[in-house]
């Protein structure tokens, strides 16, 4: 008995299944069954399905209380070769696979669901698909085993598929379990933060209140809500600004400044994570968003709606363990300078990054005279491609004490100012060269502040784009900033690969374990296990040791480490 199998689901819930061989062809005839899930239950002996997508399948097969160890996801598949081929942004589908396969027109993908707050995800629902034939899937499904293998390293890259299969199980799984969430300390902070909601629907009482305090510093109306408005009353002033973000207003010598960051920090909280917010995607003591694994170029994940990924810390208040359990955050420390050293084999930098200690203070002794400071901006400066100033002085010493490292990154920028394709440790690839259409596929604006790194190296901005004034269609001008883009990209994707096998080590290991702890939140670097009480410290040595894994699985045996900082609490505010 082969223990890959292939699974189609009928218009009826019904199963079309067939064994394979390893080189993806029916190993046996073709069964029809009218249960899908009465199908996948009755065969605990197959070690990996193999269906068009996740979304189509699993949710039908968790609500039924029948989850699966692997899975490989076709549509899944053929995003990252479609990539690796320099086609992205090309039609994905298992139908649009088949065309190409077949030279015939090849059909669009159909449009992206919306969300539906505090409904069941839609992208954990069926969605409409070109018709194929199960014959024709597993022609496609054979047909990727050989572009896997045509690949630069083909194992690594059906790793990468079989990792962001896995990740497509886990997104679905969490979505199921959700968030644990507290209405009733949500609205306690929001009453503390915004005041009494009026009736209408209009601003909260402390929003009116800066609102008030703006106009009354500029010496008229003013609505601080609308940014033009805020521009063109300090014109009126005599005070020339570019836009209303707060780096910027706050270097400014203007009465209205300070009611004004208070009141977008106030008004970004009432509109993203306010009442409405509440009422629309808090259901029965859960936050269940639509998590999308590899929703940017560089494989880390977003979510459809929901704001679950820019959750405030004062917010996450509301994210309560239930009674007698706790919530298990764990932060990758250091994540992305790690995976640098792992992956340009830079000795000096992995004997650095093969402690568990701050990687930072490591470099720092090793290089800038104990500086910290000088050392973290070096190091993030050669991942970021900022290089000028004191930056450049500082990548200097960089170079001279890890030139293998440094290298790396450079070969990187260079191929992009080239407008050559990249890819990660293990086969992720860039958008192709400017002019393509494929940055407007892949979601990468046009424009967009550049990075803003945080301690650990993967500032919020970095899935920001090629940088300011990035341009498609104008390669010669802009290659500058395609290369500070596929600078970025080797790093902070292969630390979206490690992250990936974290994931479902994780999972794996949590499932054989037997516990009850359930995977129920990640963002970039951390990670969220909600357990009963007593299976914490089971689930922080799981974390820790899914980790080391997911190390040596991505790039083999290296010193480097990959620390975790954990905690075990009840409440999400009180993890850092």
């Amino acid at each position: 008995m082969t223990g890959r199998w292939a699974v189609a689901m009928t218009e009826t819930g019904g199963a079309l299944l067939a064994p394979l061989d390893p080189a993806g062809l029916p190993a046996g005839p073709v069964v029809a069954e009218p249960d899908v899930v009465a199908a996948v239950r009755a065969r605990p002996e197959v070690t990996r399905w193999v269906w068009r997508s996740t979304a189509e399948v699993y949710p039908r097969l968790l609500a039924a209380g029948v989850p699966v160890d692997r899975c490989y996801d076709i549509e899944v598949a053929e995003s990252l070769l479609l990539a690796h081929e320099g086609l992205l942004g090309e039609p994905r589908s298992a139908a649009a696979a088949h065309a190409r396969l077949h030279h015939a027109p090849v059909p669009p993908d159909p449009p992206p669901r919306s969300a539906e707050p505090g409904a069941q995800s839609s992208l954990f629902e069926p969605r409409p698909a070109a018709p194929l034939p199960f014959d024709a899937l597993l022609e496609v499904y054979a047909d990727q085993l050989r572009r896997h293998d045509a690949t630069e390293h083909p194992g690594r890259m059906r790793l990468l598929t079989a990792s962001e299969s896995a990740g497509m199980l886990v997104a679905a799984e969490m979505h199921r379990c959700g968030l644990p969430w507290r209405a009733d300390v949500h609205r306690e902070v929001l009453h503390g933060l915004l005041g009494e909601r009026y009736a209408g629907g209009g601003e909260p009482r402390r929003l009116a209140e800066l609102a008030d305090q703006v106009s009354a510093a500029f010496g008229r109306r003013v609505r601080p809500d609308l940014p033009a408005d805020v521009v063109r009353a300090f014109a009126q002033a005599g005070i020339k600004v570019r836009s209303t973000r707060r780096w910027e207003l706050e270097g400014l010598d203007h009465p209205a400044v300070a009611p004004l960051v208070a009141y977008k920090k106030l008004y970004r909280i009432w509109t993203a994570h306010g009442w409405a917010w509440l009422q629309d995607w808090v259901r029965d003591g859960r936050f269940r968003p639509e998590y999308q694994p590899g929703g940017t170029v560089s494989g880390r994940w977003t979510t459809n709606g929901g704001g679950a990924l820019q959750i405030p810390k004062v917010i996450r208040q509301a994210v309560v363990a239930d009674p007698g359990w706790r919530l298990v955050v764990a932060d990758a420390d250091q994540m992305e300078p790690r995976v640098l050293a792992a992956i340009s084999r830079d000795r000096g930098l992995m004997d650095v990054a093969g402690h568990d200690g701050d990687l930072y203070t490591a470099l720092s002794d090793r290089a800038f005279h104990g500086d910290r400071d000088h050392a973290k901006l070096a190091l993030l400066g050669a991942v970021y491609g900022q290089t000028s100033g004191d930056g450049l002085k500082n990548l200097a010493a960089l170079r001279r004490r890890f030139p293998r490292a440094v290298a790396y990154v450079d070969d990187a920028a260079k191929a992009g100012e080239d407008g050559r394709l990249v890819r990660t440790w293990l086969g992720r690839t860039s958008p192709p060269a400017a002019g393509s259409g494929a940055y407007e596929e892949a979601g990468i604006p046009q424009e967009g502040p550049g990075p803003t790194p945080s301690d650990d190296g993967s500032g919020p901005g970095s899935d920001a784009g090629p940088g300011p004034g990035f341009t498609p269609g104008y390669a010669s001008s802009n290659a500058r900033a395609r290369g500070r883009f596929t600078r970025n990209f080797v790093v902070q994707g292969s630390a979206a690969d490690w992250a990936l096998l974290l994931l479902a080590a994780l999972r794996r290991s949590l499932h054989a374990a037997g516990l009850r702890a359930e995977l129920v939140f990640f963002q970039h670097d951390e990670v969220i296990v909600h357990c009963p009480q007593e299976e914490a410290a089971a689930v922080v040595e799981a974390i820790r040791a899914a980790g080391e894994l997911a190390g040596r699985t991505a790039f083999g045996e290296t010193p480097v480490r990959f620390p975790f900082t954990t905690a075990v609490v009840e409440r999400y505010s009180d993890a850092k």
